[in-house]
């Protein structure tokens, strides 16, 4: 027998799960060639499910990338890490997608020398990517709810959908923190605050850690904050805004949300690429933070890497620099990786390196069972359900909670139908301007050419009129969301006219790769609403009638030109398939707003780039310059049917050492005539710093909810911790010093106000540190 073969006793030894998932790995890997080991580093992505030519340009410069038709056979020949998007890549019932599933799992597992079956892994931004489930609201209008045991249950829900089709693996949830609205990409994002997307990010990978299923943070890190807005491109950042903004919310997911993979960002930091980064995939990673999961490669950023960062010669020296600075595993398929063998055998790579990664998939693969003799994917039998009641009363509460009243002077809720209402605009009648970009119907379906969505979603339309059963209803499109003429503006206008009340309805439909006004390579050159939405809806707001503004898109945007005009704005955050009831139901009342905004909105079009999280440089000084950046509706703006009234401040301690803690806690009451929901914000401010701090910024939240008359304490623990902050000289440290604290309806609607001191000598934070603001609600 050849040293290459694994003998009888190894191959029991690795196959007996009563041992040590050490000592099985350790006997696997021993026995192990070059290819085999590689081989567990790669994927492949089975397009002979798909018919000569439908692929299509699935991701810009795939037909490079690709492995040219190769088949499963040849390409799985030596074994498989991963497989891509069984279910995800074209139209396929779950029945159909656990067949193939079961059939390649099946090969891998009859007819490659260690019958080691792949990894299978889908996207899940907006839910399962696959035909036929469930559409939840995107990230954006997740952070619209702040609510992470909501967003936690969601995630629960969709990882039992991925476990019950044989899927292991899921490439969310999405951590980038927004830096300018123009991107693309805002509304795969929680939000503008790194507090609000780690706590909801963290929540989302509990729910699906908890089914079972291996949650993927991404895009680790930086991506968010390209130049310009725009996809792929540099990003300039500098050490401080990297530790004090960007990676939080990863930190928080991995140290407290248990998370097993993290994905790579495709750009370059300060001219770096991500995939080549040692300090970030391993010294910060695994070093700093503790994660000993597998990273892997967003889809062909190993190729990139030679491509267009033009930092590795070949293939090969790409694919051996991102295995050196920590990248495990290469997806969508495998070329690089494989590449690295001559690197390898030639001695300009380390085998070890290899090792390395290797044993971190295998302790994966230990982990879900995959290695244990009889192995089959945990998938049902018979008819599956994925877009079940469960699943439909999840999407409807989190669109209903994500919806934010952003103006009202009365008109809403229409609690008594109007005689005739105009309901006008792009967004009325397409049911696809409800979802996200990497919805199934947005993602695949529309790029093959059809239209459909998979599953029922009702269109605004549908929803008024089932609202307003009683109603005259009118429904003009007037424009398109984007491109097309303005011929249809004057039906439009003669509608209005005509109406009691006019409804308009403006925003985005999601695409991919420049084939929608937001998602994935939809970026954006301004803040202007798309195409000729702007100019249509200033002509209906020009007839006089009392007006409701209804925003449905993936970012914000600029409002400032309608906000006098418009009776009521109402902003949606692509809210799924569930979307329209909720904005319905908002619209008469019977459904409060509770939503606050997790982005501002701006008022002029060129207010970039955007965010709260601004020193007072980044803030308007009438004199210094004549440009106004400060937003319409702030971040954590959101208002109700209902008021609130904050009262009684208190503040355990003024003044607390490096290492403690003070408890600040406020009573909330509902001073109105209807139940509602207030989120409580705290806000912390470093009054003198040894850098430029941002002039507030969210420090805990909970959503309260309160019937009419009813009061609630609510309380925040406040670590000293939470004060920390990027030194000059780099590192964490929490100073004494002043702070000022409030408890807050917004980022600018400060309600209660109080001050506390830190005291002794400045902490250097190393390790692990508090990171959460735990509240607490006690009825009064």
């Amino acid at each position: 027998m050849s040293d290459d073969t694994i003998t009888a006793t190894e191959s029991e030894r690795w196959r007996d799960p009563s041992l040590p998932v050490d000592e099985r790995v350790a006997a696997l890997m021993s026995g192990m060639t070059l290819t085999e080991k590689l081989a567990q580093l790669g994927s492949y992505w089975p397009k002979n499910l798909v018919e000569e030519g439908e692929f299509g340009d699935v991701a810009p410069l795939e037909s490079e990338m690709s492995e040219q038709g190769q088949s499963f056979e040849a390409a799985a020949a030596e074994g498989l890490g991963h497989l891509t998007r069984v279910f995800g890549s074209v139209p396929v019932d779950p029945e159909e997608g656990v067949a193939n599933l079961r059939r390649y799992q099946r090969h891998l597992r009859e007819n490659t020398r260690l019958g080691i079956p792949a990894i299978a892994h889908e996207e899940s931004l907006t839910g399962f990517t696959t035909l036929g489930a469930t559409v939840y609201p995107t990230a954006t209008a997740w952070g619209a709810t702040f609510s992470p045991e909501l967003v936690e249950r969601m995630a629960s829900a969709i990882g039992d959908d991925l476990r019950s089709v044989g899927v292991q693996q899921s490439l969310s949830p999405l951590l980038d923190v927004v830096r300018d609205y123009r991107w693309g990409r805002v509304e795969e994002c929680i939000g503008e605050d790194p507090y609000l997307v780690g706590m909801l990010g963290t929540a989302y990978v509990r729910g699906l850690e908890k089914a079972g299923i291996i949650a993927t943070l991404k895009h680790f890190a930086g991506y968010s904050a390209s130049r310009a807005g725009r996809n792929h491109a540099p990003v300039p950042m500098g050490r401080r805004e990297m530790a004090d903004v960007i990676l939080p919310p990863f930190e928080m997911a991995v140290r407290l949300g248990g998370v097993r993979s993290v994905m790579n960002s495709y750009t370059d930091v300060d001219g770096e690429p991500v995939a080549t980064s040692t300090e970030l995939l391993t010294k910060v990673l695994r070093d700093q933070w503790g994660f000993d999961g597998t990273v892997v490669s967003d889809y062909w950023s190993i190729n990139f890497v030679h491509t267009m960062h033009r930092v590795g010669e070949d293939v090969a020296a790409a694919g051996a620099a991102t295995l050196r600075a920590g990248l495990d595993v290469e997806l969508p398929e495998t070329s690089a990786y494989r590449a690295i063998a001559r690197l390898v055998e030639s001695g300009e790579l380390d085998e070890r390196l290899v090792d390395r990664s290797l044993e971190r998939v295998l302790r994966q693969k230990a982990d879900l069972g995959m290695l244990d003799p009889g192995w089959k994917p945990p998938a049902k039998d018979g008819p599956i359900d994925l877009d079940s009641p469960r699943n439909r009363e999840i999407a409807r509460e989190l669109a209903e909670k994500s919806v934010v009243l952003l103006a009202n002077d009365g008109v809403l809720p229409v609690r008594s139908a109007p005689a005739r209402i105009a309901l006008l605009g792009p967004s009325a009648t397409e049911p696809r301007t409800m979802l996200g970009c990497y919805s199934f119907p947005n993602h695949v379906m529309s790029r093959l050419g059809d239209e459909g969505t998979g599953i029922p979603v009702p269109t605004i339309a549908d929803a008024i009129r089932s609202e307003f059963p009683d109603a005259e209803l009118r429904v003009v499109k007037g424009v398109e969301i984007s491109g097309g003429d303005t011929g249809g503006i004057p039906e439009a206008v003669e509608a209005a006219r005509n109406a009691d009340l006019a409804i308009v309805t403006v925003g985005d439909l999601a695409g991919l790769f420049g084939r929608g006004t937001s998602g994935e390579a939809c970026d954006a050159i301004d803040l202007r609403l798309p195409g000729h939405q702007s100019e249509f809806l200033s002509a209906i707001l020009d007839t006089g009638t009392p007006t409701v503004l209804v925003v449905v898109s993936g970012r914000p945007y600029a409002l400032g030109d309608y906000a006098e005009r418009a009776a009521a704005i109402v902003q949606a955050f692509l809210p799924g398939s569930e979307g329209a009831a909720a904005l319905s139901g908002v619209l008469s009342g019977r459904v409060t707003p509770s939503g606050k905004l997790p982005v501002g909105v701006p008022s002029h079009h060129g207010g970039q780039p955007g965010t709260y999280l601004a020193p007072i440089l980044g803030r308007f000084s009438k004199g210094v310059s004549n440009l106004d950046p400060t937003p319409l509706y702030p971040f954590g703006h959101g208002i109700s049917y209902t008021t609130f009234e904050y009262s009684d401040l208190s503040l355990s301690a003024s003044a607390v050492e490096a290492t403690g803690a003070l408890t600040v806690s406020a009573v909330i009451r509902n001073t109105g005539d209807v139940a509602g929901e207030e989120v409580v914000q705290l806000y912390l401010s470093d009054e003198y710093a040894q850098v430029a701090r941002p002039v507030r910024q969210l420090t805990g939240f909970t959503r309260v909810a309160l019937a009419p008359g009813e009061a609630a304490r609510v309380s925040f623990e406040l670590s000293a911790d939470l004060t920390s902050f990027t030194g000059v000289d780099y590192r964490r440290i929490v100073e004494p010093g002043s702070f000022r604290v409030w408890v807050a309806a917004s980022s600018e609607d400060l309600r209660l106000e109080g001050t506390f001191a830190v005291t002794g000598d400045l902490r250097i934070v190393e390790g692990e540190r508090v990171m959460v603001a735990p509240a607490t609600v006690s009825p009064l």
